[in-house]
């Protein structure tokens, strides 16, 4: 294989994790919403207050914009498996392939089905087949995470499987799935997408009562963000712990790094480094701020056992420590912060000030893009925390790489940042642009009817987003 420098491997990595960033914030919402959605609409089929219906009608216009988006850079990012990362697509194609095949044939083929009657059906189907259609989109967006987290997990703790010629085959398909992360990898990013929708639904709803929009159909999507953050926020403390633990066990260098945490004293817990900065070159953390033995109590339940120490890993299998000390600490921040929104709610729902507290009120509206802070954040600390390899223990990065020019993938990461940004900003902005018009009555707005000869007839699945 010809030899690919350093900074070609970097800026490959760069475009990569580039694309991720913008395709990750789609599909979060998308399955957040299409649950979100599912919900509304059997509440309003069970209860008849039109008031879910109207959310119903705002809120699927936000999700048709994001499916649609979440699908085309979906799609970029399989392509450079064979661009950039042919030697990984050499090695592990015959399991990431047939699982992501698998995604394919079930998630899509299952959305792509049932999308049609969920946007468009509305007045062209009963009831009951549109709540399953809607019902039929949630837990297809459901199984796609199931696969493309099995597909992922598996390069962070590869099982069911044999080296034959340089190539990973597969002997064990159920090992494969469900290897050892998948579990709680699978539990904390669907939880991340409820919280990161519940806080865009939440932050909407305070922006619209801020600025004097204070209707009952506000007052409902706000509340119920508030109850989802309140029970899902500590929910996902708890998967975090386990999944941390998980880590713990099979990526000790990533826990290691996570920490900051250079060397063990004989006979001493470890300490928890609050704060700090890791330096790489120097194999120290400057400035720590620590709580003595509390990171063995934290990452062992214990104080007689120590967690993983940096130094105790050649210097070429550790992580970047500075950069994932950071982003873990940003994750978990707004986790807390979170956690807080909830409870605070709670504090404020009890003497009915929910809706009137401004303080509050502009706490959601920063809250708004938390979630998905939150998520872009573990992806860097979970991502990055495997390097140096791509396949844990078996395929090193450097190995992983197309052996192509440093110009090569400069100009087309140039041409990625400059199309995604035109492209996707776009429809980020319009999608803003939709939640400021706010939720409406279908009664005291004809407009909003569909159907043929009304005034709204859709032709083409961006116009579901109804922009009048």
């Amino acid at each position: 294989m010809e030899e690919i420098s350093t900074t070609a491997i970097n800026l490959a990595r760069f475009q990569f994790a580039f694309t991720v960033g913008f395709h990750i914030i789609f599909p979060a919402i998308t399955i957040g919403l299409a649950s979100y959605l599912t919900v509304l609409e059997g509440i309003w089929l069970r209860t008849g207050q039109n008031v879910y219906r109207d959310l119903y009608f705002f809120w699927v216009k936000i999700f048709a914009i994001n499916f649609g988006m979440g699908v085309v850079s979906g799609l970029v990012m399989a392509y450079q498996f064979g661009t950039n990362w042919s030697q990984f697509s050499y090695f592990a194609g015959g399991i990431t392939g047939p699982l992501l095949t698998y995604e394919v044939l079930t998630a899509f083929f299952l959305e792509a089905g049932f999308l049609g009657v969920m946007l468009f059906g509305w007045e062209r189907v009963g009831r009951g087949l549109h709540f399953f259609s809607t019902a039929m989109v949630a837990i297809g967006t459901l199984i796609s995470t199931f696969w493309i987290l099995s597909s992922n997990s598996w390069m962070h703790t590869p099982q069911g499987f044999e080296v034959v010629d340089g190539r990973a085959i597969p002997v064990d398909w159920f090992a494969i799935v469900f290897n050892p992360s998948f579990p709680y990898r699978l539990a904390h990013m669907a939880v991340a997408a409820f919280l990161a929708t519940a806080f865009f639904v939440g932050a909407s709803g305070a922006w619209h009562i801020l600025r004097g929009n204070d209707t009952p159909a506000v007052r409902v999507m706000l509340s119920m963000s508030i109850w989802m953050a309140l029970f899902v926020a500590p929910i996902q403390a708890i998967i975090g712990d386990a999944h941390g633990l998980n880590t713990l066990k099979y990526q000790p260098a990533k826990i290691a790094a996570i920490e900051g945490h250079w060397e063990n004293i004989e006979g001493e817990p470890s300490p928890l480094i609050l704060f700090g900065w890791p330096d790489m070159e120097a194999e120290k953390t400057h400035f720590a701020i620590e709580i003595p033995a509390l990171g063995s109590i934290i990452l062992t339940h214990s104080l007689d056992k120590q967690i993983p120490a940096l130094k105790s890993f050649p210097p070429e299998d550790r992580p970047n420590s500075t950069v994932i000390f950071w982003t873990f600490r940003l994750m978990v921040m707004l986790g807390l912060l979170m956690i807080l929104a909830g409870a605070w709610g709670l504090w404020l729902r009890a003497r009915s000030k929910l809706y009137s507290s401004r303080p509050y009120l502009r706490f959601l509206l920063c809250m708004g893009p938390s979630g998905l802070i939150a998520i872009l954040a573990g992806w860097v600390t979970t991502e990055m925390g495997r390097q140096p390899w791509v396949v844990y223990g078996y395929q090193r990065t450097v190995d992983a790489a197309s052996p192509l020019t440093t110009t090569q993938i400069t100009i087309s990461l140039v041409l990625f940042i400059v199309v995604y940004t035109i492209l996707f900003g776009a429809g980020i902005a319009y999608m803003l642009k939709l939640v400021s018009l706010g939720p409406k009555s279908r009664e005291s707005d004809p407009s909003l009817e569909g159907g043929v000869g009304k005034m709204r007839t859709p032709a083409r699945p961006m116009s579901a987003s109804g922009d009048r």
